[in-house]
């Protein structure tokens, strides 16, 4: 078990193994799975890993910097901090993707980003998401190459360049509370959500 447990691809590997297993043994073949359902499994895992590793800056690395000795930031910045924005802004990415295909594949797309009745709230959760993603990619991403030193600057822009970073990663944090909140309503028929469309 260390064996697969020791590298993270045949941890996944193993992962979807298990998967299979489960579904075989409930009865299930994989030729019943739908689309629309596949693609909302592919949605669901992507954006945890993307909300999971903004949580991850905001809630543990962010914080904890200021407490860590000045020889072992580099440990940070030139190690973890690129492999989590790797994985971070590509997350953003598919988490998008995946839920246009799924809105398109399950016939709501249209409805849902011209905030139409019945799909308001997970129309306005997607928009939502495109700012995140937008955040991400265009404002966060070029600011931590800079803050990071992957881009050489000078030390005020690269001081500049980690608050901005650092802002637009506490503001996507702040969208993420009602973000996530929206995509789960629209799949809930609560009396809020009935008084609300």
């Amino acid at each position: 078990m260390s064996s697969i447990l020791t590298s993270l691809g045949r941890t996944v590997l193993a992962g979807f193994i298990l998967l299979a297993l489960i579904v075989l043994a409930l009865g299930s073949n994989f030729n019943s799975i739908e689309l629309p359902f596949l693609f909302r499994w592919i949605h669901v895992m992507v954006a945890m890993m993307w909300v999971g590793l903004l949580w991850y800056f905001n809630f543990v690395q962010i914080p904890s910097m200021p407490k860590i000795p000045d020889e072992q930031k580099p440990a940070i910045t030139k190690v973890i901090a690129p492999a989590a924005l790797f994985w971070f802004r590509w997350a953003a990415l598919l988490t998008v993707v995946s839920g246009v295909i799924l809105a398109v594949l399950n016939g709501y797309a249209h409805q849902a980003f011209t905030l139409q009745a019945p799909f308001r709230a997970i129309g306005l959760g997607m928009w939502i998401a495109l700012v995140m993603a937008f955040n991400v990619w265009f404002i966060i991403w070029p600011n931590q190459k800079r803050a990071l030193g992957m881009v050489t600057v000078a030390p005020e822009v690269k001081a500049k360049s980690a608050r901005i970073a650092m802002l637009t990663s506490r503001f996507n944090t702040l969208l993420s509370i009602p973000m996530l909140f929206l995509m789960i309503v629209q799949s809930h028929n609560t009396t809020w959500f009935v008084v609300v469309s």
